[in-house]
């Protein structure tokens, strides 16, 4: 929920007309707001376009708070960020054509971090509708296909009594496990038309529940309890059902190892014996994973990232728990349990005895040694030095929101996130630019708590315009900006790979006289001052930018067949 709604009112809330300004009559867009108002929404992202001005115009009839970012694009990194940090719907709002399409690259992040962003965009008139070629401005044959392959359902009200249901049931959508973006389209007329429909104060959108079977946990709880070397992967779904403390009571009960995916982090405590935190992109650890003998797989596909780049080839049984049924079984056989993680762990705890293995926090500890004596061979004190200052800078509770960018790789595997649901990043569809406008999103759910962002040089110049949006609301962002000249991730596939990097090498500005120019307090860092730096940036009220100029490396990779402990280095 949005912590202190009421302050500051001013930064956060359009302008509400006096009654005199009041049109006479309602129109099809109060029919949306008042339809949001009615589901719970506070907070709305967004950016105005020529055939939706009757939704926007509708807002300043409304008591929800709307945060208007500079690109499309960005407003779904806030809204995705909002929904993520909330854990409920965030509603986002787009006008047709240039504007909606803008909207996808973030939708397709928010369809694979399962974060339930409602996106509503406006239609050409009715009359325009159909496929024909009518020559209204951003026509398009079929807009809403462009959303079909990246959002969970598509909805559609062409009338004002099909409104209030089209948002009820994209909303319910949005909600139900596996939970997702959804699109919602509405004419320009019919955003426009004054109605006559009574206003909305109550609509029915409650998401299904998706409880596991009983004959499948009381398997799987068989399983674990008779295994002689269990081990747990949790996943990011243990995050969004917010089961932490059902993992922790079930992997205490099992003496089981866990291991947390990029998307789990803060999952299971970092610094817990049984915790072998998130070094899946390591040998050592995915070998300890195939010797388990039962291996529980919760909240997770074991895609890309979670199974060291599909070399992770489990020896034992697995048992799978996932709310979204494409997911189970997709890459390994198991015992697929279709279900909410945290109502099925709530199972297995009713259900699985107590293990006795006092040997489980050994192992553990001897996995982490062979990880760091890995990493210490590869002259990454730098890197491991920066990481080590953002970690002591940032408050355990905070939200940190991080880039496609070198020390947002080192942070899904070596960043102790303390708490669940306070760490996200692009890793689901992996697109550039999400880090500074999510941390806005994430800022406007609580502006009490300070946000920090991460970017490269790089990403950040996809969100530039967005120090603009951080000012006018007094979001708390802190933003990092590692400078190292480009896109230092590619520059270091690509020399790995051929020899040399192309397009890779960048011009840009300078960070912190642009920051400055924008109203936003800026500093250029080092990294024996970044703890500093990041610490009173974080302190003060306000947004601020942190620029770190350093050339950061990536730790060698174990997933292309190489020894465990071999220097060569591509990702």
């Amino acid at each position: 929920m949005d912590a202190n709604p009421q302050a500051p009112a001013e930064r956060h809330h359009v302008s509400t007309p006096q009654s005199s300004d009041r049109p006479a009559q309602r129109t099809g867009g109060d029919l949306v707001t008042e339809s949001l108002q009615a589901l719970g929404a506070q907070t709305v992202f967004g950016l105005p376009g020529q055939h939706a001005l009757g939704l926007f115009d509708a807002l300043s009839r409304s008591a929800l708070r709307y945060v208007g970012l500079r690109v499309e694009n960005n407003a779904g990194f806030a809204a995705d960020a909002y929904a993520r940090t909330t854990r409920t719907v965030a509603p986002l709002m787009v006008s047709t054509g240039p504007g909606a399409l803008m909207t996808l690259a973030a939708l397709q992040e928010s369809a694979a971090a399962s974060a339930p962003v409602l996106a509503i965009g406006s239609q050409v008139p009715a009359a325009g509708l159909g496929g024909g070629r009518h020559g209204y401005l951003h026509e398009l044959r079929d807009q809403s296909a462009s959303f079909r392959d990246v959002v969970k359902s598509v909805h559609s009200a062409r009338t004002h009594s099909q409104i209030p249901s089209a948002i009820a049931a994209a909303w319910k959508s949005a909600l139900t496990a596996p939970r997702g973006p959804v699109w919602v389209e509405i004419p320009q007329d019919v955003l426009l038309a004054p109605t006559e429909i009574p206003v909305v104060t109550g609509v029915a959108a409650d998401p299904e529940g998706l409880p596991p079977r009983p004959e499948l946990t009381a398997a799987a709880a068989g399983l674990l309890a008779n295994a002689e070397r269990p081990a747990i992967i949790a996943g990011g779904g243990v995050v969004r059902a917010d089961a932490a403390d059902e993992l922790r009571q079930l992997a205490e009960r099992l003496r089981a190892p866990v291991v947390t995916t990029f998307g789990g982090k803060g999952a299971f405590p970092w610094t817990h014996p049984l915790s072998l935190q998130s070094w899946l992109e390591d040998r050592h650890t995915t070998d300890f994973l195939e010797d388990a003998d039962v291996l529980l797989v919760v909240g997770s596909g074991l895609g890309e990232l979670s199974s060291n780049y599909h070399t992770f080839v489990p020896r034992g049984r697995v048992v799978q728990i996932e709310a979204d049924a494409g997911k189970l079984e997709a890459n390994h056989p198991a015992l697929g349990i279709h279900a909410d993680a945290r109502l099925a762990l709530r199972a297995l705890l009713e259900t699985t005895g107590t293990r006795e293995d006092d040997t489980a926090p050994e192992r553990v500890r001897a996995v982490l040694d062979r990880v760091g004596e890995r990493i210490a061979s590869q002259d990454l004190a730098l890197e491991q030095n920066v990481l080590a200052a953002v970690r002591e800078a940032l408050p355990d509770t905070a939200v940190s929101c991080w880039d496609m960018t070198i020390l947002g790789y080192w942070a899904w595997s070596a960043f102790d996130a303390r708490h669940a649901n306070t760490m996200h990043s692009a890793q689901g569809a992996g697109g550039l630019g999400y880090a500074f406008p999510a941390a806005l999103g994430a800022a406007a759910a609580d502006p009490a708590r300070p946000v920090l962002a991460v970017s490269g040089d790089g990403g950040a110049m996809y969100s530039l315009a967005e120090l603009a949006t951080a000012r006018q609301y007094e979001l708390p962002v802190t933003w990092l900006i590692v400078d190292d000249g480009g896109y230092g991730i590619l520059r270091e596939y690509m020399t790995d790979t051929f020899g040399r990097a192309t397009g890779t090498e960048l011009a840009r500005p300078d960070f912190a006289a642009l920051a400055e120019s924008f109203g936003v307090p800026a500093v250029t860092s080092a990294p024996e001052r970044l703890r500093d730096d990041l610490a009173a940036a974080l302190a003060a009220p306000g947004p601020s930018v942190v620029v770190l100029p350093a050339l950061l490396r990536m730790f060698a990779p174990t997933h292309r067949g190489d020894s465990a402990d071999s220097p060569t280095s591509e990702s």
